[in-house]
């Protein structure tokens, strides 16, 4: 079966994000490319951009792994309030919900509270602190699993 893992693009912020995210999922990074790893006469890097993470990745549970990069400058900036697709969470308990949406949700914007839901489930959506959208849901139907 074919799985999905969120890519995420930053404007320079991409570590201080990841690191927390890797606070909230814990784990660590399988992998951290930095720009500067890449540079050749080819492929030239600019000194401000050579210690900006050109590829990161957060492996979360059993099969998904959250990816990220820093847009170069020449590539112009992200629009960080922009409605970017969120990022869905099923977890296994109200427990881990409350854990994840708390601890991914500070200092950013909550759009809908966790709470019991009217289609069954306990659910909450935000914004973190770095511009990222989120949803959190637990459905005692599927235990965790979409």
């Amino acid at each position: 079966m074919a799985l999905i893992n969120p890519h995420i693009n930053f404007n320079g912020n991409a570590e201080e994000a990841f690191t927390f995210y890797k606070s909230v999922f814990g784990g660590e990074f399988s992998k951290v490319v930095r720009f500067k790893e890449l540079a050749s006469p080819e492929f030239p890097i600019a000194e401000t951009e050579e210690n900006k993470i050109m590829h990161i990745a957060l492996p979360i549970g059993k099969s998904n792994v959250l990816m990220a990069n820093d847009v170069p400058e020449f590539m112009g900036k992200v629009n960080e309030n922009e409605n970017r697709s969120k990022i869905s969470i099923s977890t296994e308990s109200k427990e881990e919900a409350d854990k994840l949406f708390n601890g991914l949700s500070a200092d950013g914007e909550v759009e809908m509270p966790i709470s019991d839901s009217p289609w069954g489930s306990y659910f909450g959506m935000f914004r973190d602190k770095y511009g990222i959208e989120w949803m959190v849901d637990f459905d005692p139907k599927y235990n965790g699993k979409v």
